[in-house]
């Protein structure tokens, strides 16, 4: 497939280490020379310099036979015009735009902006994906990580083990024998800064952050197991009225259960725009590194903080801050994944990396169609892929136990027909079933091959 890129920045860098390690022919274009250098010394794509807008710069950029554009500049304008000119001037069967403003988000599909006036196949909202990362981790306050699966029928969690933690020290296979019932498996951890897959023989040690895929109604149990305990979240702080943090508040006040927060904001118009906008929620101007200000918002006696500014280090301060004031739980909204090992010793309890949001949402939209979701696990070091088994897949037909996965993937759970079963090793595989699996990203390529879903994307 030939895909070219738009934006060399960090989504599009590892957009395109993504497409580009799967051997596509992969063009990056930006403005910004050292950008593109950047890409062509470390991936293996081609590179323009130039505006991404720009018919010529396409041109170049081989857009001529070129399968599928992707618009992830810094400007929505860049982004929309880059779409326009790929329809009208090139013909681009596929093409995704990343898009910050609201008010785009909210005409792009009206009759203004009907798709033969700005064709558009795929919006990427950052705000909005990071948004609901939030609140999913609200859900699931006793993770640093979590995605669902399966229409939700599944989850994904992470989990940090500690002292505390039932099974420490426990070898995984005895784990299924402890716990037969229960359809959890653990299918990665990451020890001293490496993520890799376990074995039936690997231990759980403290510190230990580990990835583990249960069915939805198995997680309390699942919780229990390793050492967790559900809090419920009433009270909240959210330092940073923008887009995210309004579209937080806005979602928590649709909850039927009542929920209520306190929203901190330090741009004076921006915090008027944010109390315009919202009805139950108290909205303070200030410094959400301000003592008393937080104070005044209640940190002490808040079951949770999301600093969720524009600043990493604000986000990190603030959540630090909260935490020696009292507050139980603390998200923070990191974009810089370097800074990302310092969460657990500062004890931050979870954070979101937006730019590894975007990536997963993005490429959920350019897999194949028989992939139905697929989530980047910390810096781009592994994927967890739900796929539906082809019949021309070389896995179909055969029990787990005898599929040649490579040594860095696990299959974490197994959906025949309505039913979400725990692979064992002579489960058989069959042609319309959905697995979900994890892989390190070096193996992606295979895992695609051995699903058969990387051949014809779109």
């Amino acid at each position: 497939m030939k895909v070219i890129i738009c934006g060399a920045g960090q989504v599009g860098w590892q957009i395109a280490r993504h497409l580009s390690g799967e051997k596509n022919d992969v063009t990056v274009v930006d403005n910004n020379p050292d950008l593109v250098k950047r890409a062509t010394d470390t991936l293996d794509v081609k590179g323009i310099a130039g505006f991404a807008s720009y018919p010529d710069v396409l041109e170049r950029a081989g857009a001529r036979d070129a399968d599928m554009i992707i618009a992830a500049t810094h400007s929505d304008e860049v982004n929309m015009v880059t779409c326009q000119v790929a329809h009208s001037a090139f013909a681009i069967n596929r093409k995704i735009a990343r898009l910050r403003s609201q008010s785009y988000l909210d005409a792009i599909y009206s009759d203004i902006y009907r798709r033969d006036h700005m064709p558009i196949d795929v919006v990427i909202s950052p705000e909005l994906e990071v948004a609901e990362a939030v609140l999913q981790r609200l859900a699931a306050p006793a993770a640093f990580d979590t995605e669902t699966f399966l229409q939700g029928r599944g989850q994904l969690m992470g989990l940090r083990l500690e002292e505390d933690c039932p099974v420490l020290n426990t070898p995984l296979r005895q784990l299924t024998d402890l716990f037969s019932t229960l359809r959890v498996l653990v299918i990665g951890i990451r020890r001293k800064g490496k993520l890799f897959v376990p074995g039936a023989s690997d231990q759980l040690f403290e510190d230990d952050e580990c990835y583990i895929f249960a069915p939805t109604e198995d997680i309390p149990r699942t919780l229990e197991v390793f050492g967790k305990s559900q809090r419920n979240q009433e009270r909240l702080v959210i330092v940073g009225g923008g887009n995210i943090g309004l579209a937080v508040a806005q979602a928590l006040e649709t909850r039927a259960t009542r929920t209520r927060a306190k929203v901190i904001e330090r741009t004076r118009k921006c915090a008027e725009r944010a109390a315009d906008a919202l009805e139950r929620t108290i909205v303070l101007n200030g410094d959400g590194l301000d003592a008393t200000l937080l104070h005044e918002a209640g940190i002490d006696r808040a079951d949770a903080i999301l600093a969720v500014t524009d600043d990493d280090k604000t986000n990190m301060l603030a959540a630090v801050r909260a935490k020696a004031e009292g507050c139980a739980y603390s998200i923070a909204l990191i974009n810089d994944p370097t800074l990302q090992p310092l969460m657990s010793p500062l004890g931050i309890d979870a954070y979101i990396n937006p730019r590894a949001t975007t990536v997963s949402s993005i490429l959920r939209h350019i897999r194949h169609g028989r992939v139905k979701a697929v989530y980047s696990i910390g810096d781009a070091e592994a994927e967890v892929i739900e796929a539906e088994v082809l019949s021309t897949s070389s896995i179909a037909g055969q029990q787990i136990r005898d599929i040649d996965f490579p040594e860095g993937v696990l299959i974490g759970a197994v959906k025949k027909g309505n039913e979400v079963l725990k692979p064992t090793g002579s489960l058989r595989i069959d042609s319309g079933d959905v697995i979900v699996l994890f892989s390190l990203s070096s193996d992606v390529p295979e895992v695609e091959q051995l699903l058969q879903v990387s051949i014809d994307f779109f």
